[in-house]
């Protein structure tokens, strides 16, 4: 979910004012994907696959809406050429729909505080597919954080009697849309790659959504009005916090992404035991604790690794 979101390399040197928008940008995104379990858990009795396809279709409308505003179209016919390009959309908007409905369905099933470590789990096994399948080389802090995250998932699973499925199901999912996204490059921008994407995935969407009124299995229509009230407001509350992502990626650096993205499973985590009622056993807590050993390695290292500024290295001199 924490799905669509979009890093890139912030241009140029941005000043402080800039720095601290972006900064701001990036709050409110983190803090937004960090209340969608209370978003999705009122969308009650929906179930997960018609909150997927809803989502999926009116996210498609806004951005579509908000293209033509801007006269912002003529990107999709050349795009529609060049197939590997869309092979990779295509990819990359199949393992959002995955972590999508898997997400949801933890929240509607009452798992919300396994969906939050699926996502204390997604830098670590970011950082592991970045070995395994691009052949990056890890620095010895970031072996070792890679190292306890392993001991935290076996723990987790030894401990909690089953293997927590929700949890690496969405942290691959989320990892494998990022490689996914890696390997495409910055070929599209944020909201023309969300476009692309919902393209790709709305006549499944639209398909799944006859299917259920078919079926007698949808709730739009059922209910009191705010009900398709919010299930519409799906579109905003999906592209909303990737626009605001996308401003806070070109204005601060990846570091102080990399940091703030911890925001979100932390909020989901408050929302799951304090607001849904969620209960949380000790071995859980225990194995989040190895987690966020490991989340705080991953850090250390990110913080020792950055590039400094020139300000910076007169000061250490």
């Amino acid at each position: 979910d924490l799905s669509g979101r979009i890093v890139a390399e912030p241009s140029g040197t941005p000043g402080p004012d800039e720095a601290r928008r972006g900064a701001l940008y990036g709050f409110a995104a983190y803090l937004a994907w960090g209340a969608f379990p209370l978003y999705f858990h009122a969308l009650i009795p929906a179930t997960a696959l018609e909150i997927l396809a809803h989502r999926i279709v009116w996210t498609f409308v806004l951005c579509l809406a908000i293209l033509m505003v801007r006269r912002d179209l003529a990107w999709l016919r050349p795009l529609a050429r060049r197939r590997r390009l869309v092979a990779g959309i295509s990819v990359a908007a199949v393992l959002v729909a995955i972590n999508w409905v898997v997400y949801v369905e933890a929240v509607v099933s009452g798992n919300v505080t396994e969906a939050a470590l699926g996502y204390f789990l997604n830098p670590i096994v970011t950082v592991a597919l970045g070995v395994f399948v691009l052949g990056e080389k890890l620095r010895p802090l970031q072996w070792v954080a890679v190292g306890v995250g392993l001991l935290a998932g076996v723990y987790l699973s030894v401990a909690g009697g089953r293997v927590p499925w929700i949890a690496l199901i969405l942290a691959f999912s989320f990892a494998g849309y990022g490689l996914a996204k890696k390997r495409l490059g910055e070929t599209l921008p944020a909201l023309h790659s969300l476009t692309a994407e919902t393209v790709v995935l709305s006549p499944i969407a639209l398909g799944v959504i006859v299917w259920l009124g078919v079926t007698g299995q949808q709730t739009f229509t059922q209910g009191p009005p705010l009900h398709p009230a919010l299930i519409i407001l799906g579109g905003a509350i999906t592209a909303g916090p990737l626009i605001l992502f996308a401003a806070a990626a070109r204005r601060v650096p990846l570091v102080t992404i990399g940091l703030l993205q911890f925001i979100t499973p932390v909020l989901q985590l408050l929302c799951g035991v304090l607001l849904l009622g969620e209960h949380m056993s000790t071995e859980r807590w225990i194995g989040f604790g190895i987690v966020w050993l490991a989340l705080l390695l991953l850090s250390v290292d990110s913080l020792a690794a950055r590039p400094r500024s020139p300000a910076e290295v007169a000061h250490l001199r």
